[in-house]
């Protein structure tokens, strides 16, 4: 019986020296990618201090691979403050196991295609108004018969609300092809810049779109403060080139574009690699998030939009299948 404790307790020494081992190498390449590809070129100091601080007080050593993932994200976000840092334990991950890149795009594709590549409605409101409910960014390849689906429905309608409460981002693509819709021609709304290839690119709206453009109309976005990433970026490149105003709660603050890296086989890292330089307000929303024109609680946001829009309708007499009588009655029931 002694002989079999004492195999237990050497296994069970092996199996958390071998843990411990599988999470300093993963702590160590974290810290080599940010070192490499974050776009502050000080920060993984930060990083490693953090780790070499948490490896001390054995913050990990009780964690299985998925919380260990799960608390190293909490604590990038929170110690580096960017909200864009991501850790995800891959179980059952193998590299051989890959499938092309082709196979890849097109069953990411169908899973978005399963959420109707983020558009949650379309839809005419009362007076006239047009409402998107859009909740996530795919690729424009995929998703922009969608998306001019969508624009074609909302044509006709005097203003139009475009719902990121929900949001979280996505393509940077889709977000470039989205704005599109809204200027009148190609129009170079920002830069790139990537640290690691030491490479500046342009972003710019596309010329001609699919559907049909939504111009020369007022138009609302409505934002909560898990509003992120290329979500931000749509409300943030329509306000400012005052081609929209935003109803809601701050934005979360995350505009730098992202890298992914595969650790040990079995991590996935996403790193902030890039840096996004608005060419209208010559910065970005980064930690400061997408200011509102008109800040509410975001669950008041629509009735807020919609109020807003009808009594503008009211002051200009703007022609909608309601009677001015009925529009104010409307807006004394959305205001009750």
């Amino acid at each position: 019986m002694k002989k079999l404790l004492a195999g237990i307790f050497l296994f069970h020494s092996l199996y958390s020296y071998a843990q411990k081992d599988d999470m300093i190498a993963v702590l160590s390449d974290i810290t080599e990618k940010v070192k490499s590809y974050y776009i502050d070129k000080t920060t993984y100091k930060k990083v490693d201090s953090l780790f070499q601080s948490d490896l001390k007080k054995g913050t990990y050593t009780t964690l299985n691979k998925k919380d260990f993932a799960a608390l190293l994200t909490q604590k990038l976000r929170k110690d580096i403050k960017d909200g864009h840092f991501f850790v995800k334990y891959l179980e059952n991950y193998s590299p051989e196991k890959l499938v092309d890149e082709k196979e890849k795009v097109r069953l990411n594709n169908f899973h978005n295609s399963l959420e109707n590549f983020g558009f949650e409605s379309v839809r005419r409101l009362e007076g006239n108004i047009g409402y998107i409910n859009f909740k996530g960014f795919a690729s424009p390849e995929a998703s922009a018969a969608t998306l001019a689906g969508a624009m074609n429905f909302v044509a006709n309608t005097n203003s139009l609300i475009i719902d990121l409460r929900e949001n979280e981002g996505g393509d940077n693509g889709m977000l470039l092809l989205f704005c599109s819709y809204f200027f009148d021609k190609k129009t170079d709304l920002y830069t790139t810049y990537f640290r690691h290839d030491d490479k500046t690119v342009m972003n710019s709206t596309q010329s001609n779109v699919a559907g049909t453009k939504y111009l020369h109309k007022k138009i609302y976005i409505l934002t909560s403060g898990t509003t992120f990433s290329a979500a931000e970026g749509l409300a943030y490149f329509l306000q400012q080139h005052k081609l929209a105003e935003v109803i809601g709660e701050k934005t979360g603050g995350a505009a730098n574009p992202v890298d992914h890296f595969i650790l040990q086989n079995q991590y996935l890292l996403l790193v902030p690699a890039g840096k996004i330089t608005s060419l209208t307000s010559h910065t970005n929303w980064e930690h400061i998030g997408v200011l509102p024109d008109q800040e509410v609680k975001a669950e008041n946001a629509l009735k807020t939009a919609h109020i807003r829009i009808l009594k503008n309708i009211v002051k200009t007499e703007t022609k909608t299948e309601l009677s001015i009588p009925e529009i104010k009655n409307l807006i004394n029931k959305l205001e009750q």
